[in-house]
């Protein structure tokens, strides 16, 4: 039995064990029989496509803020495949980054300074250090209770500390389409996760959820993401590019499960409309976008 022990952190987990057994549901397969995104190599792929979206966007940074030079320790809340994380323990091979998941589809071939750790980010929080800098990335819908999220955020992280959350929303058509398929599917999902008790969309971001929680909003941006190379701006094409062909890839991996649980579709029926949202996507002169917004909070000295 091979047992992983992370620095900062009081738990430790088996990587052999039914923990860590998937759901297979409609040819998908989930980490757990709650959260809804599933964590296939289809998933892992368009994670990874996700990250080199986002670092386009961000013209080759690895956030939003800057990261301070001095940081000891870095915290990588659902880290995914874990893409970011070996990018940043790359990048400052003198601080402890730490990634958590609730599943584990992470490399082992890792920079010696990261750690990753099998963690719930929604239950308390058992690191015995603190942190420098806690980074949260496309988890819309993920929890239950983002404030109480980010309050364990905000008592975890060293004094004049920083959060960045960062996020898509939902996908828009440039034209007015009546009735087009990417609003039946919108709204679809949004009435789904509602009822499944884990809202999608960009609520998590503002800025009174994280205030209460203790923090100052430092920055506020959203990026309007061009979905393909419609656009004229070629430093937006190459974002767009990644950001279409993440979101036709998790048109089916954000629906299948909310809409055949929790508003009663049949599987075929999510498959058919997704294939009816690409198709309505990649229609000649819609010019689809998406908003990503980058929030960075920090924690004030007392």
């Amino acid at each position: 039995m091979n047992t992983y022990q992370y620095r900062g952190s009081t738990k430790s987990l088996s990587f052999s064990g039914s923990v860590f057994e998937q759901i297979v549901e409609n040819d998908r397969a989930y980490a757990n029989d709650d959260y809804f995104m599933p964590c296939d190599e289809q998933e892992q792929t368009r994670l990874a496509i996700t990250n080199q979206c986002f670092t386009s966007i961000l013209n080759g940074q690895l956030s939003f803020q800057n990261i301070p030079r001095g940081a000891r320790r870095i915290l990588d809340i659902g880290t995914g495949v874990g893409d970011w994380a070996i990018a940043v323990a790359e990048r400052f091979p003198n601080a402890e980054v730490v990634a958590t998941d609730i599943t584990c589809f992470q490399p082992t071939d890792v920079p010696p300074n990261l750690f990753f750790e099998i963690d719930d980010a929604q239950e308390e929080w058992t690191f015995t250090d603190s942190f420098d800098f806690i980074h949260i990335r496309g988890l819309s819908g993920a929890f239950r209770d983002w404030g109480a999220v980010y309050q364990e955020a905000f008592k975890h992280l060293q004094p004049n500390g920083i959060l960045e959350v960062s996020d898509f929303g939902a996908v828009r058509l440039g034209g007015t389409i009546p009735d087009s398929y990417v609003s039946i599917y919108n709204g679809a999902c949004l009435t789904a996760a509602e009822q499944a008790g884990r809202a999608l969309g960009l609520d998590h971001m503002k800025k009174a959820v994280l205030e209460t929680a203790g923090f100052s909003i430092a920055k506020n941006r959203t990026f309007d993401v061009p979905l393909g190379t419609w656009t004229s701006d070629v430093r937006k094409k190459v974002a767009g590019k990644m950001a279409l062909i993440s979101r036709l890839e998790g048109l089916e991996a954000t629906s299948l499960r909310l809409l055949t649980r929790h508003t009663g579709w049949k599987p075929a029926d999510v498959r058919d409309i997704c294939e009816k949202v690409k198709e309505e996507l990649l229609r000649p002169g819609v010019r689809p976008s998406v908003p990503v917004q980058f929030m960075v909070a920090r924690k004030l000295l007392m």
